[in-house]
């Protein structure tokens, strides 16, 4: 397994993609730390994985608090003596226009994305500086950082801006052999897209009709792409972002959508 003997840390560990990410670690040999502002959900999910503990915990943790994402590295560190990987998955969105945005939404949705990455970058990288073989981040962008949604004003400022950091953070720390890249998903069948952007069939034909391979993508194929960017096959790869989307960055028309909807 290609995470034997290592420790990880995800946020927003207790659903959806990071909750996927933390399953996908610890069944290729990683101890997990969970953390997510559901403090209660996100220990049931751990236990869910190790009902003993040994080799998955989880935590109640809001990034947007640089104490508590630190407490969350320390609780890595504390348990089982080291952190190797940091996926920095935690995110939220809200929608409004760029002529409705407020100024408190805009403010929380960057103190979770943006800066709850840079917290989360910076405690995990401090551990690793004074670690021998230094270690992984995996931040958790997305599609948006590169394509335009009219109602989608912080979330992609804050994913562009995960892109800015990664690459920043991959150069700063490229010698003291810590990596740092980036996973960008397309829409991903969570209970936060269905949410949010699935809420008729016309969204979801929307969707489909800007997504080449005429799907969703699921939760375990964006943690399959954080796995190796965390994994020592990744070992000469940094500073990148890498977009499992279902081929939505190269379109430029839109694709036909069949009558019969796929099921979600």
């Amino acid at each position: 397994m290609q995470h034997d003997g290592k420790i990880a840390v995800v946020t927003g560990a207790a659903q959806g993609i990071g909750l996927a990410c933390a399953e996908t670690l610890h069944a290729e040999g990683a101890k997990v730390v969970m953390g997510d502002v559901q403090g209660d959900k996100v220990a049931e999910a751990a236990a869910a994985l190790d009902a003993s503990g040994a080799t998955a915990i989880g935590m109640a943790c809001d990034v947007s608090s640089q104490a508590e994402v630190n407490a969350l590295a320390a609780k890595a560190t504390d348990t089982f003596g080291r952190l190797d990987i940091m996926v920095n998955n935690a995110g939220l969105g809200v929608a409004a226009t760029v002529l409705e945005i407020t100024e408190e939404d805009f403010d929380r949705i960057i103190g979770i994305n943006l800066k709850g990455t840079l917290f989360g970058s910076q405690a995990a990288a401090r551990v690793m500086v004074e670690q021998e073989n230094g270690g992984a981040i995996v931040n958790m962008s997305s599609a948006q950082a590169l394509l335009a949604i009219p109602n989608s004003v912080p979330y992609g400022i804050s994913k562009a801006g995960i892109n800015q950091l990664t690459r920043i953070f991959a150069v700063s720390l490229a010698d003291k052999n810590v990596r740092c890249n980036a996973v960008g998903p397309g829409t991903i069948n969570t209970d936060m897209a269905r949410n949010a952007v699935l809420s008729s069939d016309a969204a979801y034909r929307m969707i489909l009709s800007r997504t080449p391979l005429g799907r969703l993508g699921e939760a375990s194929e964006v943690a399959s792409v954080v796995s190796f960017l965390a994994s020592d096959e990744a070992s000469y790869v940094t500073g990148q972002v890498i977009y499992p989307d279902g081929g939505r960055q190269p379109v430029n028309y839109v694709m036909p959508v069949p009558e019969e909807l796929p099921e979600l």
